[in-house]
């Protein structure tokens, strides 16, 4: 559970639920069939910038019908949401597939401006891939590229997991070969995550220096950067496989 943050960005004491619990309730109707979530107007507004700037404006209609719509919103996700809310927890991911529903919910939680259940979702994320030994696959990384900016802290951990991931292993496989030809910004990105390793000159290899490797390994056969450019299915790299689910299995996580 992520403290929230204050208006000047430090962090602020949490307040007791029970202090959050009045009798004073709004109603929510999520999706395209407006399932209604009855819920504490205190606690939404107390947690969600985005909820007290609609209910604690006296200009705006909902703050005296106590009412509101998110059509757009998925009621599952939603419901995610409703059980953070009240329990400051979250399930922990027991499959990769899990990691999905998470995602969504990181996605509702920066549209409702709560920091705090977005830090607890990467915090969740980020725990389930170490502890797993894996890694994001390409999916996960291109569905969290369209659903958010470039600062983000979802988007750069896990730039920062594909780019050990990358740089651990034998080549690239083919598909994310194309998938980096195709997106700069990830590529840009990566290089941006390494750059953050602050590695010391004695640890990189000088491509300069005749007396050192200058990258021209075989890998299968090929010689060279042909081996990295056009890389290799996932699944015919040494200990490595993305799942149906869309991650990356291997044993380099640390």
């Amino acid at each position: 559970m992520s403290p929230e943050p204050s208006q000047n960005g430090d962090e602020k004491p949490q307040k007791p639920l029970y202090e959050l619990l009045t009798h004073t309730l709004v109603d929510i109707y999520v999706g395209e069939e407006n399932f209604h979530y009855p819920l504490h107007e205190k606690l939404l507004c107390y947690h969600s910038p985005y909820f007290a700037s609609i209910f604690y404006n006296k200009s705006n209609s909902s703050s005296r019908t106590k009412e509101y719509g998110l059509p757009e919103v998925d009621d599952t996700v939603f419901g995610l949401f409703v059980g953070w809310l009240y329990s400051r927890a979250l399930r922990y991911p027991e499959v990769e597939s899990d990691i999905g529903p998470l995602l969504d919910l990181y996605f509702l939680a920066s549209k409702l401006q709560i920091v705090a259940l977005e830090t607890d979702i990467v915090d969740t994320v980020r725990a389930f891939y170490h502890n797993n030994e894996t890694y994001p696959g390409l999916r996960r990384v291109q569905y969290v590229y369209a659903n958010t900016d470039e600062d983000n802290v979802m988007r750069e951990m896990m730039v920062g997991s594909v780019a050990r991931f990358l740089a651990l292993s034998d080549s690239i496989p083919e598909h994310w070969a194309k998938a980096l030809k195709k997106n700069g910004q990830l590529s840009v990105d990566i290089i941006r995550s390494i750059q953050k390793w602050h590695l010391e000159e004695r640890n990189v290899p000088d491509a300069r220096d005749a007396s050192v490797d200058r990258g021209r390994n075989t890998f299968k056969g090929a010689v060279g950067f042909s081996a990295v450019e056009g890389g290799s299915e996932m699944e015919d790299v040494k200990e490595e496989s993305e799942t149906e689910d869309g991650h990356v299995n291997g044993n380099g996580a640390a």
